[in-house]
């Protein structure tokens, strides 16, 4: 036996040592409880013996169980048969007899920038099972046809015992145990022996994981050449970073307004065109180190021992997909269900995000400008009455009193140009021009130049605020306008996180577009029901939620003036309100979410840190 095998067998056994632990330590309980019972007395170790052993050693059984039970997760995709796509399965069967394994049993494409075969293995990955590969989309839109060669042989080497006959076994092992020990939770009475085993067995199996990624390496430069096996490895951490762009920056604000893209792939073509050289910096950058349980070996190391191997001779300049487009549109339908949402273009998907979040900042704004004049203060037209009047610039100084009065006034003109935008949209003399940069431009309807910036300056000084008005009224602004808020449909469920701290209280926060639930969480004792409530909780109407979640408080983002992270914990956030209580919010160790739940908070934490030096400025 060669030195990989060696390693391959050491890897193997200290797998199946993760039964005989778990074995062990059932018995070693059991063995405790029955010494105990044999000091006690026969009639009363008869009486309580059978159901203390059994609750005693069925409660850590059932807790090893959950440990070492494996999950398999279907990621939402579309399944791609031989008649829909033979061109790629042609690739596959070629990629699986470079590797030395089999083809996948099944190929379906996800939203993900990322490629797995995944292989759904028994008993920790000592028993094999159906082989599945997960090809991300924005692979297919984004490589040519090497890359792809590359990026699958290199999946399913993983699985060749070209080098090694227990490799495979290894490896399934290794991404399972990988999957499978960092969702022990903490209370898992089972949980402490398996994780020090764990660790034990990373040391173990170590080499011979670096071994198998620099094998599986060579593959893919033998199968399609070194250049596009490099490729590969600095290729896919920037198309994750982009693609994760894309929807907090792209997507995410239209969707949480009541609207999806028609096109939602498509647009990501369009953004990987636009950041083309941005996408080149990426590519450029040092990567961080993998994680502890992350099979990979540092990317610089792998593209250094890459070898210096040719191309593949060059084949038929054929689609591995025949109509991606169409793919594409299929996989948003089950990845990105619109759920009510409205399919609009991209310009009218990114202009109804830019409104919205200009409505949230001119609310919050006018509610604090209305507080500190003492005044009703709804839209554009009052701010310009206060202004006339000379009270703007009080109000201004009032709610910023540490700023100096110029810069006070900066903001207050700022504000105004907010306000006279948004009536500009209202009053349908207006657009957004829009570039897959990320800027926007308001516009009018041809496209020209709109001044708006003009009639704001002009509100700073009482005299000229009769100007300002004759100077909208011949763009065609109504003032009054932004007393209309846009209809977006029902405030959308963006995210949710069960057994958070709220001001010292057990708390399940529900992120929705325009603000947080608060909802009084359950006892420990039911927490395997908190999930299941918040999500009865998200999906009930208005008028059922008080039936759903008795006791919950709606907290708005405009009754909101301060946010921070605090340094409390790794998640801790201070919400200063408008009454001038603050807000605590922190993690337990019980916290957990609802898909998206802690970026949901993350994300309006930071709109609300980001957004409140407007609204506080009047």
């Amino acid at each position: 036996m060669n030195g990989q095998g060696v390693r391959a067998m050491t890897s193997a056994v200290a797998l199946a040592g993760f039964l005989a632990v778990a074995v062990a330590q059932l018995a070693l309980v059991a063995a405790l409880v029955l010494l105990l019972l044999a000091l006690l007395p026969g009639a009363l170790a008869a009486q309580i013996g059978a159901p203390l052993c059994m609750a005693t050693v069925g409660v850590l059984a059932y807790a090893t169980w959950r440990a070492l039970h494996t999950r398999h997760a279907h990621p939402a995709g579309v399944p791609v048969s031989r008649a829909d796509a033979p061109h790629l399965w042609e690739l596959l069967d070629a990629a699986a007899t470079a590797a030395g394994t089999r083809a996948p049993d099944t190929v379906t494409v996800v939203a993900e920038a990322a490629a797995t075969v995944r292989e759904r293995g028994r008993l920790l990955g000592l028993i094999g099972g159906r082989r599945d590969l997960y090809l991300g989309l924005p692979l297919l839109q984004a490589w040519d046809v090497p890359r792809l060669r590359a990026v699958v042989a290199h999946e399913l080497a993983h699985f060749s015992g070209r080098g090694a006959r227990l490799a495979p076994l290894a490896y399934r092992g290794r991404v399972t145990v990988g999957r499978s020990i960092p969702r022990i939770s903490r209370r898992n009475p089972a949980g402490p022996v398996l994780r020090a085993y764990a660790r034990l067995y990373r040391r173990v199996d170590a080499p011979f994981s670096r071994a198998q990624e620099f094998a599986a390496d060579r593959v893919a430069a033998e199968f399609a050449g070194a250049t596009a096996a490099a490729a590969v490895l600095t290729d896919l951490p920037t198309l994750d970073a982009l693609q994760h762009l894309f929807r907090t920056g792209y997507v995410a604000p239209g969707w949480q307004a009541g609207h999806t893209p028609e096109d939602l792939f498509g647009g990501f073509l369009r953004m990987l065109a636009a950041r083309a050289d941005e996408a080149a910096r990426l590519r450029a950058r040092p990567l961080p180190d993998p994680g502890p349980w992350d099979t990979h070996p540092p990317v610089a190391e792998r593209l250094a021992a890459l070898p210096a191997l040719p191309g593949p001779p060059p084949g038929p300049d054929t689609e591995p997909v025949p109509d991606l487009p169409g793919l594409g549109r299929a996989l948003q339908a089950v990845a990105y269900p619109p759920q009510g949402r409205t399919a609009v273009d991209w310009d009218t998907f990114f202009g109804a995000a830019r409104t919205a979040e200009m409505e949230r900042e001119a609310e919050a704004a006018l509610a604090t400008i209305a507080r500190a004049a003492g005044v009703p203060v709804a839209s554009a037209a009052d701010v310009l009455d206060l202004a006339a009047d000379g009270r703007l610039r009080k109000v201004a100084e009032a709610v910023l009193p540490d700023l100096p009065a110029e810069e006070s006034a900066a903001r207050a003109t700022e504000l105004v140009t907010l306000l006279l935008a948004l009536a500009a949209l209202r009053s349908g003399v207006a657009r957004w021009r829009h570039n897959w940069t990320g800027t926007a431009e308001l516009v009018t309807l041809d496209g020209g130049h709109l001044d708006l910036s003009g009639p704001a300056a002009l509100v700073a000084d009482p005299a000229t605020v009769d100007a300002a008005r004759e100077r909208l009224a011949e763009l065609g602004v109504d003032p009054a306008a932004t007393a209309a808020r846009s209809a977006h449909g029902r405030a959308e469920v963006v995210g949710g996180v069960v057994n958070l701290v709220v001001d010292g209280a057990r708390t399940d926060v529900l992120v929705v577009e325009t603000g947080l639930f608060l909802v009084p969480g359950l006892p420990r004792a039911h927490n395997g029901s908190a999930k299941r409530r918040l999500a009865r909780f998200a999906a009930a109407d208005a008028g059922e939620r008080e039936v759903a979640a008795p006791g919950s408080r709606f907290l708005p983002y405009p009754e909101v003036v301060g946010a921070a992270r605090t340094r409390r914990a790794p998640r801790a956030w201070d919400l200063r309100l408008r009454d001038g209580a603050t807000l605590s919010v922190r993690a337990a160790l019980d916290s957990d979410e609802l898909p998206g739940g802690w970026a949901a908070l993350d994300d309006a934490v930071a709109f609300l840190a980001r957004t409140r030096a407007t609204s506080d400025s009047g």
